[in-house]
């Protein structure tokens, strides 16, 4: 049987200042491939010429990558302004129903950063757009103006996990330590979002979803950045490709039970 497949989520680029196009991160493709052991596809952030429900008939998992743009504030109902930054109308538009879809259908589905946002709005959170400007919180951007990829992603926000939750299960404690590279995040959390995670001024940095049937995961770290190596990365992406076997099995043995 062939690897299964984790649909990647891109985000909208502009190349050269004038070609639209859709990328996202090498590290996100190798963590996939190499460390989940899953078949890379990337999908465009375009509602117009993806359809969720079909591309979910052909997906055994997602990954919501990070990315510059915020989510939209219209979708947990705030009117737009200059602090929420930029925005990927074409993301949101794909990204949160299918977030909703995957949970209903048992897809594992894996947010980072921006993923986790994604997430929690999906089922009716809400976000802010700069958390350290709020009171008793710090600043959990990368260092401003660093170019080295070593410092801007170094592990430098210790988390500490919801004793007997998801997380803290999935890898055997109760404290780790992860980079930090955001601005926005969880305010209130959505229905069905339980919190895996706080930061040491209590910004939330990981959650699960009650009841969905298969792996939902989301975190507010770049666990992409270096998952063969780091050990907390290493097991979300491991579980991830775990449960993205079990999902091709399910269908597999229902393609043959429908053929029979």
């Amino acid at each position: 049987m062939a690897r299964p497949v984790i649909g990647i989520q891109c985000n909208r680029h502009v190349a050269e200042g004038v070609i639209e196009a859709q990328m996202t991160g090498k590290r996100t493709i190798e963590a996939v491939g190499q460390v989940a052991g899953c078949t890379p596809l990337l999908i465009p952030g375009m509602p117009d010429a993806v359809d969720v429900a079909d591309l979910l008939e052909v997906l055994d998992g997602v990954v919501l990558t990070g990315g510059r743009a915020n989510v939209h504030p219209r979708h947990y109902g705030e009117e737009l302004s200059e602090r929420h930054g930029q925005m990927d109308d074409g993301r949101d538009g794909l990204t949160l129903p299918m977030v909703r879809a995957c949970v209903e259908q048992g897809i594992p589905i894996l947010g980072l950063c921006r993923g986790i946002q994604e997430m929690n709005v999906a089922f009716g959170g809400t976000l802010h757009p700069e958390i350290g400007e709020l009171p008793g919180k710090h600043r959990h951007r990368m260092p401003k103006d660093c170019k080295d990829p070593e410092i801007i992603f170094a592990l430098r926000e210790h988390v500490r996990l919801t004793p007997g939750g998801v997380m803290a299960a999935m890898l055997g404690t109760e404290r780790i330590v992860t980079n930090s590279l955001h601005g926005q995040a969880i305010l209130k959390t959505g229905d069905r979002v339980v919190v895996e995670g706080l930061a040491a001024d209590d910004t939330i940095e990981a959650i699960s979803i009650v009841d969905a049937p298969s792996f939902a995961i989301g975190v507010q770290w770049h666990a992409e950045y270096n998952a063969a190596e780091d050990p907390v990365s290493r097991v979300l992406f491991e579980r991830l490709g775990e449960a993205a076997r079990a999902r091709q099995a399910l269908r597999h043995a229902g393609r043959l039970a429908g053929a029979a």
